[in-house]
């Protein structure tokens, strides 16, 4: 089965897309990505689990009203929450990456019974820190939004891989990857997370409670490169510490989704565990 379409949701119209056979795996994408962002991994996932990847409001083909609104986390998982409602039979495997893994943390608080089991993948959550090192990194990102708007995405793109641990050579990658390049709508897509997203990550109060009590199985993950003193690492550090659970290891740094996708579908089958 592959399908594409849209769902009307408050103030957006999402694009999704569907494919494989099992019990639905919702991947909620990092940064800037939109439902193509997996390219390479979701064909390794299909023969094990139904798919479902969608460009978050506001990104290529998933429609806002008024299209300069910016969104909060809130509203991101209630997103995922019709997507689930619409399409799971019952509670549903999530992937989130980065923002998306604080989209998903945020569902498991707030909706509980729609999620089995969330891989929370080096979750972009300043809430989960210490009050020191939280406000420390609300203001790096409000420094790289200033960044940005006074030099553009060219000077912007280092220093945002500098505090996420992102080894922007792609020293180590799989082969024969899909080119990504930093097209158009890319580059849009860029402009609408720093612009927006970057502020709904500093705005956010994330409920710890809500977390630590959560009925899903919640796995903080991150990459096995990527350096253990960086934000989106110790928050994943954090994530784990607050649920008592251990953090697991995946291929590659932040962005090991796309740079390994055999590798990361082998080890997301393993610590998703048996097909129920």
């Amino acid at each position: 089965m592959s399908t594409t379409g849209t769902l009307a949701v408050p103030g957006a119209v999402l694009h999704h897309h569907i494919e494989g056979t099992g019990p639905l795996l919702l991947i909620s994408q990092s940064g800037e990505g939109d439902a193509d962002r997996t390219v390479d991994l979701v064909p390794l996932l299909t023969d094990t689990y139904t798919v479902l990847t969608y460009d978050r409001r506001g990104l290529s083909r998933s429609r806002l009203d008024p299209p300069e609104r910016g969104a909060t986390l809130a509203e991101h998982a209630d997103d995922v929450r019709r997507l689930l409602e619409a399409f799971a039979d019952g509670p549903a495997l999530m992937l989130g990456c980065s923002f998306g893994a604080v989209i998903g943390l945020h569902v498991a608080a707030q909706h509980p019974g729609l999620l089995r089991t969330l891989i929370a993948h080096e979750p972009v959550a300043p809430g989960l820190l210490e009050p020191a090192e939280a406000t420390r990194h609300r203001r790096e990102l409000v420094e790289l939004q200033e960044l940005y708007e006074r030099d553009g995405l060219s000077v912007a793109l280092p220093e945002i891989a500098r505090v996420l641990g992102i080894d922007p050579s792609g020293a180590g990658a799989e082969p024969d990857l899909t080119p990504q390049p930093i097209d158009a709508r890319r580059a849009a897509n860029f402009d609408r997370f720093i612009r927006h997203d970057f502020t709904a990550v500093v705005e956010d109060a994330l409920d710890h409670d809500a977390v630590r009590a959560a009925t899903t199985r919640i796995v903080p993950a991150a990459g096995r490169t990527t350096p253990p003193d960086v934000f989106d690492r110790r928050c994943a550090q954090a994530l784990g510490d607050l649920r008592g659970t251990p953090v697991e290891e995946l291929p590659g740094g932040h962005n090991g989704n796309t740079s390994h996708p055999r590798a990361w579908a082998a080890r997301l089958k393993e610590i998703f565990g048996p097909v129920q």
